[in-house]
């Protein structure tokens, strides 16, 4: 058994290559192998978002708080909110973000596959962000 205590990992600010806007990233887990699941709580302020991304076997989002985004390509942008529970299949492009004018805070689970847990792509233009939801 292992006891991660509550703040003893840092925050870190989540790369400009790959989001836009203001985003914090708080690890939460990293499972030791053979387990491939990977954990991390996500705040995005207002209007920030990710870019276009895959994960190789999915994804799971859990809303915590506020009011959110999320779009899968070729369809709607979707509002999440807190307690909302999103799963994103294998290799979906898909990005996922605040909505405007309010934050929005999400845990984010997927698991590696060889040592990859997701693929970037273009950031979210605005006008993709601002399309009606």
């Amino acid at each position: 058994m292992k006891i991660t205590r509550a703040g003893s990992t840092p925050s870190v600010k989540a790369p400009d290559d790959w989001f836009t806007g203001n985003v914090r990233i708080d690890p939460l887990l990293r499972a030791e192998p053979p387990g491939r699941v990977v954990g991390a709580a996500v705040t995005f302020e207002p209007g920030a978002r990710t870019a276009w991304h895959t994960h190789p076997a999915g994804q799971t989002l859990i809303v915590t708080s506020g009011r959110g985004r999320v779009q899968r390509a070729g369809g709607p942008i979707e509002e999440i909110f807190p307690g909302d529970v999103i799963w994103i299949s294998a290799d979906e492009p898909h990005w996922h973000g605040a909505a405007p004018g309010v934050a929005m805070t999400h845990i984010a689970i997927h698991e590696a596959i060889d040592g990859e847990t997701v693929t970037w792509m273009e950031l979210v233009s605005d006008a993709e962000y601002l399309a009606q939801a």
